[in-house]
């Protein structure tokens, strides 16, 4: 559902300064027509449509046309339908990508109409509505879900070598040596001769299953690959969040950090970064070649529809201050300022931000919505269906919490992050060379 922002948006952000019109949306009155919809996440579909086809109910006079696209060619065609005026009127939108939209003028504020229509801003999670402020002090979405990070693990695995579920919900790790993470990781590693990986003659070039899986080098927010271990020894990615000016990926904990996470590899306890290219993480841990997986709660669902594989969660472990953490991200519904139906468009984004359709989301049992009482009925539908998921929502709970981070000029951080963690990753540089990535992100900002 979210990733970290992908290369794939630099070459499009060039073509960003272009026609640019911007402006504020207005209340919803008047509101007839058909919106096109976007988003990109498959799991979530239906419950949209269901929203949709609710919508249409009560309003007959809108219909909402959904396109549903995958990650990469989402924000592709988004960012090249806003330069040839084809853009969707209402889409999905992502805290990496508004920023540059919203400088760009490329989305409607929605102050207007949530002031005359009386959208209660409190309903939402704590923390949620504000990340949708731009640095211009306008509102450009309206929170539709939020999301925490976890281990997902394969039970049979576990048990087999004799990790309880309450050993998993309780790992400790540090940068040093890697705590009971560590040790969790190393066992659960399986050569092609049975061997484990804390075992005498294990083979390290001959492995079957590997402890922890990897799905990339994360760029620069690791928002699913390290950043849970990152925050859990004081660092942050920028000084202050959102709309820092300062990166710290020269802070010797990160450094560190990372140091520690890409030295899992050259010990065959995570597959070599080169495996990972044209892969996908979750269908590599279906297919048993993996027993952990860090990633966020929005792929639950897909996580357990591998058959003949029982996926069981564990919050992150807790770091040398004895606390976990987890990245906080959350989705909201934007207004493209090219849409030629803005109160239609207005309504809609009004109706995807309402309970009556995040309760729809929620029945569902896919993803946290942002209404605190949606989210609730969220956990009971997930409970229901006998998936506990506490690991994601203690985070919440506990306010281990941090945000993710919010910055100008992202799709060229971008471009200097992920080769430069892709080359830590490849062991082809040592971690100290973010150092000077550091130098080069920071230049951006002068």
């Amino acid at each position: 559902m979210k990733k970290t922002l992908g290369a794939v948006a630099a070459a499009a952000a060039i073509a960003l300064s272009l026609s640019a019109c911007g402006g504020s949306a207005p209340a919803s009155s008047e509101a007839k027509g058909e919106i096109n919809y976007w988003l990109w996440d498959a799991n979530q579909l239906p419950a949209y449509q269901q929203c949709a086809d609710d919508f249409t109910k009560a309003n007959p006079d809108i219909k909402v046309k959904i396109t549903q696209r995958g990650w990469d060619d989402y924000w592709t065609t988004l960012t090249n339908g806003f330069v040839a005026g084809t853009a969707p009127d209402v889409f999905t939108n992502h805290l990496s990508k508004y920023p540059e939209y919203a400088a760009k003028k490329q989305l409607l504020s929605l102050d207007d109409a949530v002031a005359k229509d009386g959208i209660k801003l409190d309903s939402y999670t704590k923390g949620l509505p504000e990340l949708w402020v731009g640095q211009d002090g306008k509102r450009y979405g309206l929170p539709k879900d939020w999301d925490t990070v976890g281990l997902f693990y394969n039970k049979a695995m576990t048990d087999s070598a004799g990790l309880t579920a309450g050993q998993m919900a309780n790992l400790d790790w540090n940068p040093k040596d890697g705590g009971s993470y560590e040790l969790a990781i190393a066992h659960l590693t399986v050569d092609k001769n049975g061997k484990r990986g804390d075992e005498a003659g294990f083979d390290k070039n001959n492995v079957a299953v590997y402890g922890l899986g990897l799905a990339g080098g994360g760029s620069g927010q690791g928002q699913t690959e390290w950043s849970f271990l990152t925050a859990t020894t004081g660092w942050t990615a920028t000084d202050k969040n959102p709309w820092g000016t300062k990166f710290n990926y020269d802070d010797p904990r990160f450094q560190e950090s990372i140091a520690w996470w890409a030295g899992l590899i050259d010990k065959g306890y995570m597959p070599k970064l080169e495996t990972t290219v044209g892969a996908s993480l979750a269908d590599n841990f279906g297919a048993g070649k993996a027993a952990i997986n860090t990633t966020g709660d929005w792929l639950i669902g897909q996580y357990q529809s591998y058959k003949g594989v029982e996926t069981a969660f564990a919050p992150t472990p807790k770091g040398p201050e004895g606390k976990r953490a987890s990245m906080f991200n959350g989705l909201a519904d934007s207004i493209w300022a090219g849409t030629k139906n803005p109160a239609a468009s207005v309504k809609w984004v009004e109706y995807l931000g309402s309970t009556a359709c995040q309760d729809v989301v929620a029945s569902k049992a896919v993803v946290f919505p942002a209404i605190t009482t949606s989210a609730d009925k969220a956990a009971e539908a997930f409970k229901a269906k006998g998936t506990d998921v506490s690991a994601f929502t203690t985070h919440v709970k506990d306010s281990t919490t941090f945000l993710f981070p919010i910055a100008d000029k992202a799709a060229k951080v971008d471009g200097i992050m992920k080769p430069a963690m892709d080359a830590v990753l490849a062991g082809k540089k040592p971690a100290s060379s973010l150092t000077e990535a550091n130098s080069q992100v920071n230049a951006l900002f002068k």
